[in-house]
């Protein structure tokens, strides 16, 4: 949403962010924003019990009147030279919507999401009606009809299986109501036939603007702390030879499954950078989590971080594959760099990117099974050092080059985000 801001700053709009006490950005970041914070009243037991949908679900009860009452104020203190244009919204945020329309102001949904991955959120609805799914979700290698490469095994379903709350929160979201257009962070060359598709189902105009990371004037738009001090570590590393690990900010893992991380980076003998953010595992510090000799082990061949900044360690010529939970927007910055991936996804559009990194686009490979030291010292070794991993870099090269022409002058992202600039200022 960051970014949307900074892509649309420069494009001569003033930038106003509303947004809640939990996870709330850093102004100081974007001096040139204006940030207004509204109250979400929620409880520590809701944040702490790690279900995002529970979380979300609350955050749009909560936030709706609160939003309704602070959109009345700024309205009621706009000036002719400074007037509102439009709202655009998060689709987790759908309580803005009618905000919005109470106000009669225009209203534009902003996915952050792959397309693949809304399309195939809403095939579970169907899929759930149909009687085809249970409420655990699927484990089946079987294909999913209609949905080529995706496995019933690879649906974005919540680590916490297909509760009732959890199809009510996928309908909210799929709706467009009375929003008048549809903003992704996506690339045609990415997912030309998802769009197709998409295209035809929806009744307002979208905008595959992404990858936006790469649009937007260069900000932190991180909420952690990051650790650039990897950097000068890397600088010391030969191309291509370091293999990058961050499972992202929310995924976590057990203890026993970060033991064999250890092992299997260990003894692949490879170069690695590994982020270790506390509350990947229970909370505690990275070190009091590795396994006895790990450190002396790996000496120099490793450097681990809290958090690291990730589009300048993916943008560096050392960094030869990364070890990823598949995020979209880690997905995003991957295939950006050209740089392959071994795709290990936890839950939600995780699953859904990893299967298309592995079996549509062909830059990476997935860790199936479970974590198993041997197992991932094979997968580190074929991605870094073996002919396979050679192909998948060159496969993740050729991604990078469409991606770079679908941003300059002529590009598609370039053409929809004129076209997003022409919608707003129609308003």
């Amino acid at each position: 949403m960051l970014q949307l801001g900074s892509v649309l700053l420069s494009k001569g709009f003033s930038i106003t962010v509303i947004h809640t006490a939990f996870n709330s950005p850093d102004p100081s970041n974007h001096p040139e924003f204006h940030f207004v914070s509204i109250p979400d009243n929620l409880s520590d037991q809701v944040i702490s019990s790690g279900n995002l949908v529970l979380l979300i679900s609350v955050l749009n009860v909560n936030c709706q009147v609160p939003f309704q009452e602070c959109l009345v104020r700024v309205v009621e203190q706009q000036d002719e030279q400074e007037e509102i244009a439009c709202i655009i919204y998060d689709e987790l945020m759908y309580f803005s919507e009618a905000a919005a329309k109470n106000v009669k102001l225009p209203s534009i949904i902003f996915r952050t999401t792959s397309v693949s991955t809304y399309i195939s959120r809403s095939a579970i609805l169907q899929l759930k009606a149909e009687g085809i799914l249970s409420l655990q979700g699927s484990t089946s290698q079987d294909l999913v009809p209609g949905l080529h490469p995706l496995r019933f095994r690879d649906l974005p379903v919540s680590k916490f299986g297909i509760p009732e709350n959890f199809l009510q929160l996928i309908s909210k979201m799929s709706k467009t109501r009375t929003s008048s257009a549809v903003i992704w962070n996506t690339i045609d060359v990415l997912e030309q036939s998802s769009l197709r598709k998409l295209q035809k189902q929806c009744q307002v105009p979208i905008f595959p603007i992404g990858p936006l990371h790469k649009v937007s004037p260069a900000s932190s738009s991180s909420l952690l702390k990051e650790d650039t001090g990897c950097i000068t570590w890397l600088d010391k590393q030969i191309k291509n030879s370091v293999l990058y690990i961050s499972l992202g900010s929310v995924a976590s893992i057990d203890k026993n499954e970060l033991v064999e991380m250890a092992w299997g980076l260990a003894n692949s003998k490879q170069p690695f950078l590994w982020v270790v953010r506390p509350g990947l595992v229970d909370d505690l510090e990275w070190n009091k989590l590795l396994p006895e000799g790990f450190i002396e082990t790996v000496g120099e061949n490793g450097c681990i971080v809290k958090w690291a900044p990730q589009k300048e360690v993916l943008a560096h010529g050392a960094v030869g594959g990364f070890w990823t939970h598949c995020g979209w927007n880690s997905t995003l910055e991957s295939i950006s760099e050209g740089v392959p991936m071994i795709c290990r996804p936890c839950f939600a559009d995780q699953r859904v990117n990893a299967r298309f990194v592995s079996h549509e686009w062909r830059a990476g490979l997935q860790l199936e099974n479970m974590f198993e030291r041997g197992e991932i010292e094979r997968d580190i070794r074929s991605l870094m050092a073996e002919k396979e991993g050679e192909e998948m870099r060159q496969r993740a090269w050729n991604l990078k080059e469409m991606v770079e022409l679908c941003l300059r002058e002529g590009g598609s992202s370039y053409v929809s985000l004129n076209q997003l600039v022409e919608l707003i200022t129609s308003f």
